[in-house]
Parts: C-alpha cells; sequence; structure tokens
C-alpha cells in the first residue's frame, strides 16, 4: 500500500505539471499513467507555445494574456526545448481585413508584456524573402513572434522534475478503481503484467484528458458536468514546401486557419483539424477528409502544391474540451457543436471537502501553452483540503531538467558543448543539446566519439541515449523512444527500428527501470487559502 497526499490519474501536459507541481510544494505525489507519458493528446500538438491569435475573435482576452504571459515563463524554464519562432500571415483580401488583422496584432503585443520576442510588422511580400514560396497574387502580409515547442519532451521533463522531488510515477499502469474511505480516496493500479498496486490518498486529482469523463463514471462511480466535448485535431507531414525557419499562418474561407511549420529540418508540419469526435479516442486517426482540407489549406498560398500521396506521416489527437453552450442546445449530442467555438480555456470540477466526503479535482479543456498556470490554479484550490501546509507556489522561477544553462542562453551552451566535444558530429551534438540541455552529460556518460555510444540503430540513435531514455525517462518500447523522447521515428528505417525493439527485448531490465525516489527537498512557504469549490474557470 502506497499512502500519498496526491494520487493524479492522467499523464499528460496537466498530470505531470500538476506533479511537479505538487512535489516542489512538499506534498508526497504519485502519478499514474496507463500508457507512456505524453502518449496522447500532448504528443500530438501543433508544438507551440502561442497566444492564440484567432481567440482574440471570440473575445477570449483573459485565455490570450495568460497564454502570452506564459511563452516568456516556459522560454526560460526550458530553452533547450523551446524558443522562438516567426509566423508569417499572408494576406487573403477576401478574408479578414488588414485593419482587422493590424488591431489584432497590436492587441497581441500589448496584452501582456514582452521580454524576448519582437512585436508584429507588415511585409512586402513582394520583396520580403517569406514571400518566395507564396504564390504571387499574396503582395502583403504581416509577421509576429511566438514559440516552437517539443510537447512531449516537456511532459517527460516535468514528471521528471517531479520524480527528482519525491513524487512516485507510474507508467502503464491503469487506475481500475477508486473508493471513498476514510476520509480520502483508496485506489486500485493495474501494471502491464496484471500486477496491482494500492494507493491510499488524501486527494484524487482526474487529470485522464479526453478520458476524463470514463474515468468519472467507469472508475470512481461518479458523475461530472455533461459538457464535454472531445474534438479531433489532426495534422500531417509532408516534405519541405517552403525554405527558411519561418512558420506561415493561413486563413481558410470556415474562418479557421491552419500553421504551416518546419519539422526537423527537411519536412513541414500542416495543421490542425477540428472535427466532433465521439468514439474513444485512442482509435482517433485522421481521415481522408481531413487529409484533403489540409492539402487545400497549403495549396491556396503555397507555389508547391502538396497531394494526399505527399504525406509521409500523420497524427491526430482529441481534446478534451469543455462547451458552456452545451447546457443550451437541443441535445447533447457534440454533432450540434462547432468545434472551433468551443473554448480551449480549462475549467475544474472540484467536489468533496465537506461532510468527510473525499476531495475529487477533474480537469476539463487546456492547452499546452497554459499547463503550468493550470497546475498553479490546481494547487491553489487544492490546498485547504490536503490537511497540512503546502508550499508556495514556485515552478515560474525553477528551470525544468536540461535547462539550468547560464543566463538561460542556449547558443552559448551549445558553442560551449561543440568545443568541449570536438569528436562527435556537430549536428549530433546540436541534438543532443536541444533534447536534453545541460542533461546530455549524463547520457554522453564520458564519451567523446561515436564509438564510445554503442549501438547505432540509424539517423544518430545510438546506445547511449537509449539506455539514458530507459533509465531515466521512463522508455520501454521504440514508439517511445522514436516518436516522442527522440522524434526519429520519420529518419529510422524500419531496419533500425527492428535492431532497437532487439535490443530493448534483450535489455528488458533497463527498459522497464523506473526513476528511484531521491531524497526528499524541503517545501516552501505556506501559500495563502483560495476560496471556495465547484464548478471554475480557470481565471484566479
Amino acid at each position: 500500500m502506497i499512502e500519498t497526499d496526491l494520487l493524479i490519474i492522467g499523464g499528460g501536459a496537466n498530470g505531470a505539471g500538476i506533479a511537479r507541481d505538487a512535489a516542489g510544494r512538499g506534498l508526497k505525489v504519485v502519478l499514474c499513467e496507463k500508457g507512456d507519458l505524453a502518449s496522447a493528446t500532448s504528443s500530438a500538438s501543433s508544438k507551440l507555445i502561442h497566444g492564440g491569435l484567432r481567440y482574440l475573435e471570440t473575445y477570449e482576452f483573459r485565455l490570450v494574456r495568460e497564454s502570452l504571459l506564459e511563452r516568456e515563463v516556459l522560454l526560460r524554464l526550458a530553452p533547450h526545448i523551446a524558443w522562438p519562432m516567426r509566423f508569417v500571415l499572408p494576406h487573403d483580401t477576401s478574408m479578414r481585413p488588414a485593419w482587422l488583422i493590424r488591431a489584432g496584432l497590436f492587441l497581441y503585443d500589448h496584452l501582456a508584456r514582452r521580454r524576448r520576442l519582437p512585436s508584429s510588422s507588415t511585409l512586402d511580400l513582394t520583396r520580403d524573402p517569406a514571400g518566395e514560396p507564396l504564390r504571387p497574387d499574396f503582395a502583403r502580409g504581416f509577421d509576429y513572434a511566438d514559440c516552437w515547442v517539443d510537447d512531449a519532451r516537456l511532459v517527460v521533463l516535468n514528471a521528471m522534475d517531479a520524480a527528482e522531488r519525491g513524487a512516485v510515477i507510474l507508467t502503464r499502469h491503469e487506475c481500475v478503481s477508486a473508493r471513498p474511505r476514510d476520509k480520502g480516496w483508496r485506489a486500485v493500479l493495474q501494471g502491464p503484467d496484471g500486477d496491482e498496486v494500492e494507493v491510499a490518498a488524501k486527494v484524487l486529482v482526474n487529470a485522464a484528458g479526453p478520458w476524463v469523463s470514463k474515468v468519472l463514471g467507469g472508475v470512481l462511480g461518479q458523475n461530472g458536468p455533461d459538457r464535454l466535448r472531445l474534438i479531433k485535431g489532426s495534422h500531417i507531414v509532408v516534405p519541405a514546401i517552403h525554405g527558411g525557419s519561418q512558420a506561415y499562418i493561413l486563413q481558410n474561407p470556415d474562418r479557421r486557419i491552419v500553421f504551416a511549420i518546419p519539422y526537423q529540418g527537411r519536412f513541414t508540419l500542416i495543421g490542425t483539424t477540428d472535427v466532433a469526435y465521439e468514439g474513444d479516442p485512442k482509435d482517433a486517426r485522421i481521415d481522408a477528409g481531413e487529409v484533403d482540407y489540409l492539402c487545400a489549406s497549403v495549396n491556396r498560398y503555397f507555389r508547391k502544391q502538396t497531394r494526399p500521396g505527399d504525406v509521409v506521416w500523420s497524427y491526430s489527437g482529441v481534446r478534451p474540451l469543455h462547451d458552456e453552450g452545451a447546457a443550451n442546445a437541443p441535445t447533447a449530442s457534440a454533432s450540434f457543436v462547432n468545434p472551433s467555438t468551443v473554448t480551449r480555456d480549462y475549467v475544474f470540477d472540484l467536489v468533496g471537502g465537506s461532510e468527510g466526503r473525499p476531495v475529487l479535482l477533474s480537469i476539463f479543456g487546456g492547452k499546452i501553452t497554459t499547463y503550468r498556470r493550470l497546475a498553479e490554479h490546481a494547487m491553489a484550490k487544492l490546498g485547504p483540503h490536503l490537511g497540512r501546509a503546502a508550499g508556495a507556489a514556485w515552478t515560474a522561477t525553477r528551470p525544468l531538467p536540461g535547462g539550468d544553462m547560464p543566463d538561460g542562453d542556449f547558443d552559448a551552451f551549445l558553442a560551449d558543448l561543440r568545443r568541449s566535444l570536438p569528436g562527435l558530429p556537430a549536428d549530433l551534438v546540436a541534438r543532443y543539446a536541444r533534447a536534453y540541455g545541460t542533461r546530455c552529460r549524463v547520457l554522453l556518460d564520458g564519451a567523446t566519439t561515436t564509438a564510445g555510444l554503442g549501438q547505432d540503430f540509424g539517423a544518430g540513435l545510438f546506445e547511449a541515449e537509449v539506455r539514458y531514455l530507459c533509465a531515466h525517462e521512463w522508455a520501454q518500447t521504440a514508439d517511445d523512444i522514436l516518436w516522442r523522447r527522440s522524434k526519429l521515428g520519420l529518419e529510422v528505417g524500419p531496419e533500425g527500428r527492428g535492431r532497437l525493439e532487439d535490443w530493448l527485448a534483450r535489455n528488458v531490465e533497463c527498459a522497464g527501470a523506473r526513476l528511484p525516489a531521491p531524497v526528499r527537498r524541503a517545501a516552501p512557504p505556506v501559500p495563502q487559502a483560495t476560496d471556495g469549490q465547484g464548478l471554475l474557470r480557470s481565471a484566479s
């Protein structure tokens, strides 16, 4: 039996963020995830930390401002996996007028203070290099700054930091039941071999993402708000349709926008769609209509035309969004909801805490940009119910693992790393620096040439990296390593994947490794208690 303050169900961005925050406050934390960390929605994003320019049209100013503020925070916390990116918006005169776009960009520039990101500007696409890949009828445009992030690594780094602060992270452990007991919860977690782990928790957090309602009804035996809308978002990856490091934001006749983003050096990532979804989220796949939609979106703007046959990879994720308009809809069916109008804000459903009822916090909605603030708000709501002092908010100033480089200067860190490792290929050193930051020294374990890195699986994936990922980042399968931890799935071919799977099978003790619980750190001061219970939008 494991006794803990918090049991968190769900190993996506929200669950890992809350685990890190709570563990750093001196609380005992257990996080369980039925699959791999970030194996669902949190690794199926557009890989952006952004304010959400289009949300200004629906007057979600608080959400946009919070998101804009978080850009700067995450650039400080994780300069290795997050960096600024220029976005180019070609102006289509048949859609939003130029004055409206300028007004929106003015708000985007000024809703939150910027330190590292430039302001927006107007472009002459007939002269600016960003106009070269575009069709000649787009002569005018705008640009602004947002940020790229490695979404799956962001989740893993939060889980790592939580574990290093004392949290127990149990991947591939599904919570199969949880019932009230002794003013708390008694939960049963089932591991991959059918082994069971019992957990006694004071508070339970349901951060199961698109499965949040399923956990409420099937695992906890409780009813929740009937306002969850599952929205499928799909992306495609094609050979690069433009050069340069800039991304493009493209308006469409349905008033949605689609991004075209440089990806892995020689590809373009195109997305996303918004489709109401009613099946099991694990079965979500892109359909032919979505592929056609995304191809048509970029073909309206780019000289180089994209066909469905050009798609080298696609992925789909299901976003669990809270639809406030559902209560007034003629039925509860998602078919009555325009997916693009459902807010990306997050909502808490907090029950219990009185008359001996155990506390349960369920999380609906959210976006990866605001996961850290969501965690802070969650802890503010839960603090009064934990039965003992919990520390104050702290995550805005402490770098994530690997992000503790001098002055947060990634370029200087990379230059120094390359100078110290002349025997390793420069592009390999750059990839290690980007993925692992200062932790790449742990990965290298003294190796200074590729000969010291062990077996080569192809595309720069060596045994040393695989061992590190298994030992420190809960990786167990080829998919964990190729698609979520390293993003080398497009580069390592079937032969290399086969060698990797053989290695993992031979080194099962490594592939099943978990981080040991380290020495607990001292808790910071106690925060102020917050008010109330019940359904709460994310605003403080």
